[in-house]
């Protein structure tokens, strides 16, 4: 059975650039993050860091943290860390790096068996996947959930998850990506 989100309103921090930037400024639900995403906003940033990265990895690193906004999808917080955790928003950002066969991944995690695709979109350099899913913290805890999803995506899909989804208070940049999927039972509201 997919897990699934009970809330499609769940709301998480949204954080203005730059990263260093630990002070939230709005309360954003998966339904603003793809407006934001498919929208305007992060387009020029998006295509000038993917020429950046072609020629000096390590600038295209300081390009991004200081040129796209980001959230906190797992969560409200007061500030970024997990110590100032407001409520857990029961979602999880999966982050896969450097994909050779990214479109046969995104295709695979869409018709996942066990989890039910909240929003799904291409990271910030071109070369990797944003996975958000839901989970049910009266099951497992945060850290619990990532663990098992780490080892079944790396068993069933041969994929390596970045483990710094496992901290609640992970920033995920927000690029450009008009072709991010997001869960059509979200837009439904």
């Amino acid at each position: 059975m997919k897990s699934s989100s009970n809330n499609t309103l769940t709301r998480f921090s949204f954080f203005p650039k730059p990263v260093k930037n630990t002070h939230p400024s709005a309360r954003f639900t998966l339904a603003d993050a793809y407006r934001y995403i498919t929208g305007p906003d992060a387009r020029e940033a998006t295509q000038k860091l993917r020429i950046i990265k072609q020629n000096d990895p390590k600038m295209a690193r300081l390009f991004k943290a200081a040129n796209f906004d980001y959230c906190t999808f797992s969560g409200l917080f007061e500030t970024r860390s997990d110590k100032a955790l407001i409520s857990h928003s029961g979602l999880m950002c999966l982050d896969f790096d450097h994909l050779e066969n990214l479109l046969e991944v995104r295709a695979a995690l869409m018709l996942d068996q066990y989890f039910e695709t909240q929003l799904l979109f291409t990271s910030p350099s071109g070369d990797g996947l944003k996975w958000i899913v839901a989970i049910d913290l009266s099951k497992a805890s945060h850290l619990d959930y990532f663990l098992a999803i780490q080892n079944y995506l790396k068993l069933d899909y041969g994929l390596e998850v970045d483990p710094s989804g496992k901290d609640i208070s992970r920033a995920c940049f927000l690029p450009h990506d008009p072709d991010c999927f997001i869960n059509p039972k979200i837009l439904e509201l």
